[in-house]
């Protein structure tokens, strides 16, 4: 099948990638001439593992191809997958700008007959609020009266396992009004469901509305164990034992319910605000996820509370080694990072900040924040006040702890992610804060 793949960003890339890998012929198009160049000298603009190796596997076997011409992208598009950006705006509200400028396009390519396929199918695959997909429709069908039809397909990608999850899916949700669309994603999706991983159809708004809910529900299990978290520490009870507790419980499971600093990136805050803005529209409030996002948000602060209870409100004079700046490990996106909030608000009260990611690091340097970035994860410790640990990457998790404490000027830990054992921190002379446990505090020492 010949697709086009309007986007190359991360959705985009990924789609365009795993569908060549099984024998389709793929144009992806991208209005970013930079971004075009790159991928045509082989180069993989976006950090995800990989993805460069499958990509340059299938531009290798002349299935993957790069363009910046509309003619190019549209000729013979059976189908056309939608993978453009919808960020949030000022106002908490998805910005489909660019959806529908694309639309604007795939309606001129039709009209004008640029686009040579008899009945072209456009898939929506960017995340859009319900309703935008119908909007897509009207927009190509202000431009031409010539057959086409339009199909909603949600990605639930997770970063820094996309391609396995994309390979290997739990499910896949389209919504089509058109047999045609029905037919041509069976055939496509083909390679990757099973009965046990199904291929869903269903209408169109039920299937956009399945990527909110699904992602509004996973971020509220995160929310929860915060809040959960906060309540077990200032009782005495340790978060890890309650947790075991819990997820023992089968209808409650075990995913998702890791206590921590919250959730960032690019889908769960921002789907969990378009859910919200769905509700305000509606006029039938979504008390529940306006909850989810005050408590995500207010988790970074409570633990940026604990380290001003430990050394004041007043940080001059003190520099703290932060590690891991991403918002999550494997990938080297940093939108809505927890690190972000706490090194502004360290440096907000004079503090100094010393920071080490495996990947994060130049990406990170968007916020223009006044923090030296450091090349090992232990010289970052070097004369520092504390640790501030943001990113459960695996090599902090047996870090090498006699070194740590030889760099640090005092040691003090604040592990966002709970990586380490409270007791065994405790034992290795460090002053230990972590999340949901008490702060263990005994055994600590400053040089």
């Amino acid at each position: 099948m010949h697709l086009t793949i309007v986007g190359s960003g991360y959705v985009g890339l990924v789609t365009g990638s795993c569908f060549a890998n099984t024998g389709n012929q793929i144009t992806c198009l991208d209005i970013n001439p930079d971004r075009v160049a790159m991928m045509l000298r082989g180069e993989c603009p976006i950090f995800e593992p990989g993805l460069s190796e499958l990509m340059t596997l299938n531009i290798k076997a002349g299935r993957l191809h790069f363009t910046g011409d509309k003619a190019a992208g549209y000729g013979d598009g059976e189908l056309i997958f939608i993978c453009v950006g919808t960020p949030t705006g000022a106002d908490g509200r998805s910005d489909l700008s660019a959806v529908m400028a694309v639309a604007r396009d795939i309606g001129e390519a039709i009209e004008s007959g640029v686009c040579s396929v008899e009945h072209p199918v456009i898939v929506v695959k960017s995340t859009v609020p319900v309703g935008t997909t119908a909007k897509v429709r009207e927009v190509i069908a202000g431009i031409t009266s010539k057959p086409f039809s339009v199909a909603d397909n949600p990605e639930f990608l997770k970063e820094g396992d996309a391609i396995q999850d994309f390979q290997h899916p739990d499910r896949v949700v389209c919504g089509v009004e058109h047999e045609r669309g029905r037919e041509l994603l069976t055939k496509l999706y083909e390679p990757y469901v099973t009965k046990s991983n199904p291929l869903m159809f269903m209408d169109i708004e039920s299937s956009e509305m399945v990527k909110y809910a699904s992602n509004a529900m996973l971020a509220c299990k995160i929310s929860f164990i915060n809040e959960i978290a906060r309540l077990a520490e200032h009782y005495g009870a340790d978060i890890a034992r309650v947790r075991e507790g819990m997820c023992a419980d089968k209808r409650i499971g075990d995913k998702f319910l890791f206590p921590g600093l919250g959730y960032g990136g690019s889908c769960f805050p921002k789907d969990t605000l378009a859910v919200i803005e769905m509700g305000q529209d509606s006029g039938i409030p979504c008390i529940l996820n306006e909850a989810v996002h005050e408590v995500n948000q207010e988790q970074r602060h409570w633990f940026i509370a604990r380290l001003l209870s430990h050394f004041g409100e007043d940080l001059s004079g003190k520099t703290f080694a932060i590690w891991g700046l991403a918002f999550k490990p494997r990938t080297d996106d940093v939108r809505e990072a927890p690190a972000q909030t706490i090194i502004e608000a360290i440096l907000a009260r004079g503090g100094a900040v010393q920071a080490f990611d495996p990947i994060a690091r130049k990406t990170f340097t968007q916020y223009g924040l006044d923090i030296e970035y450091i090349d090992d994860m232990y010289d970052c410790l070097d004369g520092c006040h504390a640790l501030v640990l943001c990113t459960e990457w695996d090599e902090f998790r047996t870090p090498d702890f006699s070194q740590m404490k030889a760099k640090l000027a005092d040691q003090v830990i604040f592990d966002g992610r709970n990586v380490w054992h409270d007791d065994d921190m405790c034992q290795q002379g460090f002053a230990y804060y972590s999340v949901g446990r008490k702060p263990q505090h005994e055994a600590a020492h400053t040089k």
